[in-house]
């Protein structure tokens, strides 16, 4: 088993991210197994040794929300509400999507995730064999699902939930542990109630979490409610949807009410700063969530509303927004919003020891490059990381001890190819 030494670095290491350290880390296998500032054995027991001088090393960043394939529509239909960019611009566009058009769109959403410090995300789309095999290809780790529509004849959204199934057993455990898999039916307001019924079923006979879209905007609320006569909680509550572990997106618009019920259930949401901003869809009760115990993390969703990938954006919105809206300067502290990013990011998608950088804990953290200007004074690094890193200051990145980004250079995937596959998926389909 390889035993590598990285020495003379900076590393965020404790659980509640409040501070770094100066030191080492050592990392055998797949594994970390030391993090401290003395070099615990003489350098000739590694069979690697890494100087981390200028070098800051914390958990890789975990996306727990995205349509990675929506990378082909970035710039694509902006400045526009939600349905209207749905209705509108996505879907039809969406329709002319081939697995091809998926493979590469979603290879180049990859590229742009790990090269800016992303280990993890979670996909929610269509044509997902493809997502799957570039998440292998990658070597990072994903959390997959077949998104499904239910607004179809009743033979289509059969053959939809036989294929989401399919996925979900086929990929799950994949590439050596590090593709997982999840059901989705993609909203309430896109999946009739006894559809949705149908997938919480396939969910509990395949032991498996559902993911999806809940109260993102408040016509899609007051939609539910004249459809349905209730709030999208209460009505998947009511079609069994958080008898199983759950993670829904958005959550932009709940009340007091709400939010117990998704901490009596467990519930965990993906919040999505970005997203929510650009399209007008609201702001979070982030800090209302968090006091009342409910798991939350961070998601990009796409590249088409967002319109990047880069999660230190997202944490840095996070304690921005809030302290602004609250007029409370400590409603998200830069260490809780890198917490939201990372560990929390995690567990919010049942992911045992990942996400942080601590003994036994496997290893998948990323580099730092704070040689820059824009890291100095050398104060508190936490807070750096929050507000003034960004997707390009990562220079290394490893995923279940494997570097698959080496200053800033992607090791497995073949980066000028993608390119040029996506600008032909691109060329073809606006043409």
């Amino acid at each position: 088993m390889k035993k590598t030494l990285i020495s003379n670095g900076i590393f965020i290491s404790n659980k509640e991210a409040k501070s770094s350290i100066k030191g080492c880390m050592v990392i055998e296998g797949s594994q970390i197994t030391y993090i401290g500032e003395e070099i615990p054995e003489p350098i000739e027991n590694y069979d690697e040794v890494i100087d981390g001088t200028n070098k800051l090393y914390m958990p890789g960043l975990v996306n727990t929300h995205g349509h990675a394939a929506m990378s082909l529509l970035r710039g694509y239909g902006d400045d526009l509400a939600l349905q209207i960019w749905l209705e509108e611009k996505m879907w039809p566009m969406e329709a002319k999507f081939t697995s091809q058009d998926v493979k590469w769109g979603t290879r180049l959403s990859i590229l742009e995730m790990i090269k800016g410090g992303t280990t993890t995300f979670v996909d929610m789309y269509d044509h997902m064999n493809e997502v799957a095999m570039a998440v292998e290809d990658s070597g990072m780790r994903g959390v997959l699902t077949r998104g499904v529509i239910g607004l179809c004849p009743p033979d289509v959204q059969t053959s939809k939930l036989k294929e989401a199934m399919e996925f979900a057993k086929n990929w799950h455990g994949q590439a050596n542990g590090r593709i997982t898999t999840m059901m989705s039916p993609h909203a309430p307001y896109t999946c009739p109630p006894d559809y949705i019924e149908r997938i919480v079923q396939a969910a509990h006979d395949l032991d498996l979490p559902i993911h999806t879209h809940m109260s993102e905007t408040r016509r899609e609320v007051e939609g539910n409610v004249e459809q349905y006569g209730a709030r999208p909680v209460a009505h998947l509550e009511k079609l069994g949807v958080f008898s199983r572990p759950t993670l829904v997106a958005h959550g932009v618009h709940l009340t007091d009410e709400e939010i117990a019920i998704l901490k009596q259930y467990d519930v965990r949401v993906s919040h999505n700063p970005g997203s929510n901003l650009k399209l007008a869809s609201g702001v979070a009760r982030l800090p209302e969530l968090l006091r009342a115990g409910v798991k939350v993390s961070l998601g990009t969703d796409s590249a088409a509303s967002n319109n990047n990938l880069d999660m230190f954006e997202e944490m840095r919105l996070a304690a921005l927004i809030h302290k602004g809206v609250t007029g409370d300067p400590l409603a998200i502290p830069a260490q809780e919003a890198l917490l939201l990013g990372t560990r929390m990011g995690a567990e919010s998608i049942w992911l045992d020891k990942v996400g942080l950088l601590e003994p036994g804990m496997k290893a998948d953290f990323i580099a730092l490059d704070i040689d820059q200007p824009h890291f100095l004074p050398k104060t508190d690094f936490v807070s750096h990381i929050v507000y003034s890193a960004c997707a390009k200051d990562v220079v290394d990145v490893c995923v279940d001890g494997s570097w698959i980004v080496h200053k800033g250079e992607c090791l497995t995937l073949d980066e000028e190819k993608i390119k040029r596959e996506f600008e032909l998926c691109f060329d073809r389909l606006k043409g």
